[in-house]
């Protein structure tokens, strides 16, 4: 089964003649490794150039963010429906930095069910603040999910769960495969409660703190599908490095 690689640029890069050469760039990378599926969420004021230059196949790509009515007054959001328009095929919804600007579990829900009625893959980000011994966090994931995903009915195997720690996101090391594996058991675990044993069918990664140093590791040993990558995807250099490493794991 091939490694899921998310690739979400965020704010980056500052021209567009910069994102198309980390597209070029990235899809050359892509290419050689058979191993890897990759997507690309660039910002969406490059996104229809992007993707109506793009030849090829490797790379599929992602909005950063969008919001489920179709259209309104909403002066600087894009909606779902305007993605699916140009070629989008997924989208990140309740990443941590939208969560901290205000995005709530029943915001999510809504993008969730809007991209599975536009036929697009819902890229779900769960994960708490911080972690103590007592367990709390795992209450947070299980509030996410069970909002999250509340209409997705029978089309939940469509989805994609992106756990990532908020303590974690830019920090010098990832958690601990273990942890991941842990919560990987356990988010999987609230899905089927939920939705049956369709839940299975749910793709889970992980996001925070990934580069080519503990990629693998984290695949091999965190129970999770794939990866979603922030600052590393921002960098051809250590992008190409961490898909290299996954193609010869």
């Amino acid at each position: 089964m091939k490694a899921i690689v998310v690739a979400n640029w965020k704010m980056n890069p500052a021209t567009f003649a910069e994102a198309k050469k980390l597209l070029d760039e990235t899809r050359k990378a892509a290419e050689r490794c058979a191993k890897v599926s990759l997507t690309i969420a660039p910002p969406a004021i490059y996104a229809r150039d992007l993707i109506s230059g793009y030849r090829g196949a490797k790379v599929s790509f992602a909005l950063q963010h969008a919001r489920a009515e179709a259209v309104g007054a909403h002066t600087g959001d894009v909606s779902i429906a305007q993605g699916k328009d140009i070629g989008i095929t997924s989208i990140i919804i309740g990443h941590a930095e939208r969560r901290a600007q205000g995005e709530t579990d029943v915001d999510t829900r809504a993008q969730v069910a809007s991209a599975l009625a536009a036929g697009m893959t819902p890229i779900l980000c769960v994960g708490e603040k911080s972690r103590g011994d007592s367990g709390e966090h795992f209450e947070v994931v299980r509030a996410q999910l069970q909002t999250g995903l509340a209409d997705a009915g029978s089309k939940i195997k469509k989805i994609i769960v992106a756990y990532e720690p908020v303590w974690s996101i830019g920090a010098e090391t990832a958690m601990s495969p273990r942890d991941m594996h842990e919560m990987a058991i356990f988010i999987r675990k609230i899905i089927i409660d939920a939705h049956g044993e369709v839940g299975h069918a749910v793709k889970i990664i992980y996001g925070g703190s990934v580069d080519e140093s503990n990629a693998i590791i984290m695949l091999k040993e965190g129970d999770v599908h794939g990866l979603l990558i922030g600052r590393a995807s921002q960098d051809s250099k250590v992008f190409w490095s961490l898909l290299h490493a996954i193609e010869n794991a």
